[in-house]
């Protein structure tokens, strides 16, 4: 799966879980996931390579999202679970 395609997944996941998707240029920083008034955001740096945002996505998956109860395609969990390992 290439890098644009799992951020593709990873976003849809988000979006499924009431999270909302804003596509904005940020300078290249990767966006990140934020709450404003109640509401969850995650902010997709549009000047950002997919493969960075997707780090940040991946994050984001784990703090809003319990993906052990539900089903996530393989190649993102396991990619999800690699970012879990690398920040904690």
């Amino acid at each position: 799966m290439n890098d644009q395609r799992l951020l593709e997944e990873l976003l849809e996941l988000l979006a499924a879980n009431g999270v909302t998707i804003r596509e904005e240029p940020l300078g290249g920083g990767g966006g990140g996931l934020c709450t404003v008034k109640g509401q969850q955001i995650f902010f997709v740096d549009t000047e950002a390579p997919s493969a960075e945002v997707a780090v940040f996505c991946a994050e984001a998956v784990s703090k809003v999202i319990d993906i052990e109860t539900i089903y996530v395609k393989p190649e993102v969990r396991q990619f999800i679970e690699s970012q879990r390992i690398r920040s904690g």
